[in-house]
């Protein structure tokens, strides 16, 4: 019996597939691993030692950590993708991708943005820094001096929640806390915020502040206080360089003697002028008088106020507030000698007293109101017409005094007590008499006539007749704005006709026209359906916040992004092809 010899070379070896299969699948996770890991190193970069003078370690005091320190006058350099730090001493952990440094620190970012402080702390996996001590952070434009500040690289901002303060070549902000957005180069401060300024003071709640531009938006309560002028809104606008902006929200400016009030505010204080849209109301706290409109502007070296737009001055009579109405109003002089204006469709109210024209003038000095080109005035139920009306007031006791109707005076009431009556007087002139503002005497002068229906003292009433006279001058006496007493003077001429005996085209004399339908009977009528109906302009900025150049950044960087939304340029014109005379000559020839 034979046996099979053990012979290794006759010994033939089947690989084990599976564990080869295993094997294989090992390898490629392990690579997959590194390339991970090299990807994650390569996107987590790793803080650099530019320079240290020494380098020690001291396991005790900071695990993990390499002390470094600067050489003589050389500080250590540490630098982590376009940020570079130096210090007399860092304590850098290069596991944890972190170091703290010590001493005249300075970080530098670019040419833009330098940090220097006592201390910081750097992160370069999260990119956070944040520094104490003395901290000062400087840009072309400006510097900010604060306790503690935090710079977040990521997003390009930096932030205080201590007291800071921000200086620009004018201007002086100051803030509880704040940011900065390096990327639009502004400041946002959130708490008890002040601008000061060589010509003003600006307090805020909450304001924006851009160093490049010296723009300063309002957020919340804010004040502007000037030599000569201060200034409320709860949002707002101000350009700190040009000394110019606009208010909307509760917004008020004191501008001299004036008090400007509406939804939106302009203001420039170069050229001593302001202006307001909307529900405007400008006082004048000297002469107790308000205008009020729609659309308003002030020029204070003129010391003058145009307003338009349902506008009406209102000014106080004795108690009694005169309601001015025109298509516009001007408001001009100083407070001693101030005048008011109105053009185009005039109305005016008071208790017992109204009136139309096409303008109007009233001094505030002399007391004195004209009513110009086709004047009515009513005094109670009676209606007075003439070329020119003057209406004067006592300065002193602010009653009004006395009434002129120059030229073609006429006077018309309607009788109460017949169905189609009216007592009338006309001549040149007329004036009269105000006790207690009320028109109780009137003299009519010149060529005068008069239509007066006569009853007796029984009650009721019963008419005597109608007196027709003419006569040089005429005396009536009025109370409770009906005529209770006629006298005439130098040769009256008349009669007392029955009422069968008179005519009605009689009872009339020349240029009658009763307008008892265009009387103005409150300081609403004053408004036509055209004032009532005013669209007002739509003011951005009461509802929603708004940033006018974070919109301008954002528009250019979408442009830039995609260039097709950018506006196209415009071409150079052509220059002109030039006229050869000689050529143009022959041409004419020709023809």
């Amino acid at each position: 019996m034979k046996t099979q010899s053990s012979n290794p070379k006759n010994v033939i070896f089947e690989p084990n597939l599976k564990a080869l299969k295993s094997f294989k699948h090992s390898i490629y996770i392990l690579t997959l691993l590194f390339t991970v890991c090299v990807f994650a190193q390569e996107d987590q970069k790793q803080i650099q030692i530019e320079y240290a003078g020494s380098f020690v370690k001291d396991e005790d005091k900071f695990p993990g950590a390499s002390i470094l320190d600067k050489r003589n006058s050389k500080q250590v350099k540490l630098s982590h993708e376009g940020v570079e730090v130096w210090a007399d001493r860092a304590v850098f952990y290069k596991q944890r991708n972190f170091f703290r440094a010590y001493g005249r620190v300075r970080l530098q970012q670019g040419d833009t943005v330098t940090m220097n402080s006592d201390y910081i702390e750097y992160d370069g996996n999260t990119k956070l820094a944040m520094s104490t001590e003395k901290v000062r952070l400087t840009t072309p434009e400006h510097s900010l001096v604060t306790d503690t500040l935090y710079f977040d690289r990521n997003i390009q901002q930096a932030y205080y929640n201590s007291n800071g303060t921000v200086r620009d070549s004018v201007n002086v902000l100051t803030s509880d806390r704040g940011r900065y957005y390096m990327d639009f180069k502004k400041y946002q401060f959130l708490s008890d915020v002040e601008i000061v300024n060589p010509e003003y003071t600006l307090n805020s709640a909450q304001l924006d502040y851009y160093t490049s531009t010296g723009h300063a938006y309002m957020y919340g309560p804010s004040d502007i206080i000037g030599k000569d002028y201060d200034i409320y809104c709860e949002r707002g606008f101000y350009d700190t360089k040009t000394d110019n902006g606009f208010f909307v929200k509760n917004s008020t400016i004191n501008y001299d003697n004036r008090k400007i009030q509406g939804d939106s505010l302009y203001f420039d204080k170069p050229k001593s002028f302001a202006s307001a849209t909307n529900n405007i109301k400008v006082t004048d706290t000297i002469n107790n008088s308000v205008v009020k409109g729609h659309y308003a502007e002030v020029y204070r070296a003129k010391d003058s106020v145009f307003i338009t737009k349902r506008a009406v001055a209102i000014n106080l009579v004795e108690k009694d507030s005169m309601y001015i109405h025109g298509d516009t109003l001007m408001v001009t002089g100083p407070e001693d000698n101030r005048i008011i204006r109105g053009f185009r469709n005039v109305k005016f109210y008071k208790l017992d007293m109204s009136g139309k024209c096409d303008s109007i003038h009233v001094n505030q000095k002399t007391g004195l109101t004209k009513m110009i080109t086709e004047p009515i005035m009513w005094s109670g139920r009676n209606q007075m017409t003439g070329d020119t009306i003057h209406l004067i007031s006592n300065v002193k006791t602010e009653k009004l005094d006395s009434l002129k109707v120059i030229n073609n005076a006429f006077i018309v009431s309607k009788d109460t007590l017949s169905d189609d009556g009216y007592n009338q007087v006309k001549g040149k002139n007329l004036y009269g008499k105000f006790q207690d503002n009320e028109l109780r005497e009137v003299d009519v002068i010149k060529n005068t006539e008069v239509i007066y229906y006569m009853y007796t003292e029984d009650v009721p009433p019963q008419l005597i007749g109608i007196d027709k006279t003419i006569c040089s001058k005429i005396n009536m006496v009025i109370e409770e704005n009906q005529i209770r007493d006629i006298t005439f003077f130098t040769r009256p001429d008349g009669d007392i006709f029955r009422e069968e005996d008179l005519p009605k085209n009689a009872r009339r004399l020349r240029g009658f026209i009763w307008r008892g339908d265009e009387m103005i009977e409150n300081k609403d009528d004053i408004f036509d359906e055209d004032d009532n109906n005013i669209q007002l302009v739509k003011i951005r900025g009461v509802e929603e916040p708004f940033d006018l150049d974070e919109e301008e950044f954002l528009k250019k960087q979408e442009e830039q992004q995609d260039p097709s939304k950018q506006l196209p340029k415009k071409k150079k014109p052509k220059p002109a092809a030039t006229i050869d005379k000689k050529k143009l000559v022959k041409a004419q020839d020709k023809q």
